[in-house]
């Protein structure tokens, strides 16, 4: 950089970059939030035990911040969230499974349209993703203070919001319904969505695109299902099998402690 430059960024008059304060943070040996962030003692504290907490604190500390106390950490378990791409069978086997369990089922797609009175396609008309997005994480929020069990089906795109899915991961049981790029095409056409479907090959090249990158981060889910080939009634019974043993005993636990009866897995 020029001396002038320096000069215009201390004077206050320069317009200095992200790329560019990264490395100045990187040559003074401190990190970029503790070079713009919150220059509070607590602050810098926090960060440098999350950097070396182990993962069992950091998911106690997500819990926390997220609003759940111990006792609704425990009973976090009989709360259920299904991701993957559009076209495995979120809905479906969400729906499926709430009714054979004697639970709740939502929709979270749904619940956004609510939130903002508007239509899917309209809200990113009006508001693009960012605004979309914004209204999804309010969403999320309002149905994480909800009591009793319940399944959630979420959009394919909400394991790119970090924040959302990090409180996803958080307060529910996560489950990966994953299915092949060509099984997800062919149920999405299926279901008379036909716009991504212009030009067939660059379709499926972009499906397995995003499905290669969000992978890693579906993968994240604690338990997953593959509906490639299956039939639903098989597919359905993979997600009871998933969920079962873990939720049974919460489930019990909630029914006990509410004075309604569920049914159970064997229903």
């Amino acid at each position: 950089m020029s001396a002038r430059y320096i000069a215009q960024l201390e004077s206050g008059t320069g317009n200095v970059t992200i790329l560019l304060l990264r490395r100045v943070a990187r040559a003074a040996g401190i990190t970029l939030e503790d070079l713009v962030g919150d220059t509070s003692t607590d602050m810098a504290l926090i960060r440098d035990l999350l950097r070396t907490a182990p993962p069992a604190a950091i998911e106690r500390v997500k819990a926390a911040l997220s609003g759940a106390s111990e006792g609704r950490t425990l009973m976090a378990i009989d709360r259920v969230a299904l991701i993957g791409l559009r076209g495995a069978g979120k809905s479906t086997l969400g729906r499926m499974a709430a009714e054979r369990l004697g639970w709740d089922f939502i929709e979270l797609n749904r619940e956004v349209e609510n939130e903002g009175g508007l239509s899917m396609p309209e809200m990113f008309r009006l508001y693009g993703q960012e605004g979309y997005r914004r209204l999804e994480l309010k969403a999320l929020r309002r149905i994480n203070t909800r009591r009793g069990p319940l399944i959630l089906a979420v959009g394919g795109g909400i394991v790119s919001e970090r924040v959302t899915f990090e409180l996803l991961l958080s307060s529910f049981f996560t489950v990966w319904v994953k299915a092949s790029p060509e099984e997800h095409m062919a149920r999405v056409r299926q279901q008379g969505d036909l716009r991504p479907m212009a030009n067939d090959d660059a379709a499926m090249d972009e499906l397995r695109t995003i499905l290669s990158n969000r992978e890693p981060l579906y993968a994240r889910a604690r338990a997953v299902v593959d509906t490639t080939g299956r039939r639903i009634e098989e597919a359905l019974k993979d997600v009871l099998s998933v969920i079962g043993p873990s939720l049974a005993n919460a489930s019990s636990r909630y029914s006990e402690h509410t004075g309604i009866r569920k049914r159970g897995l064997s229903a």
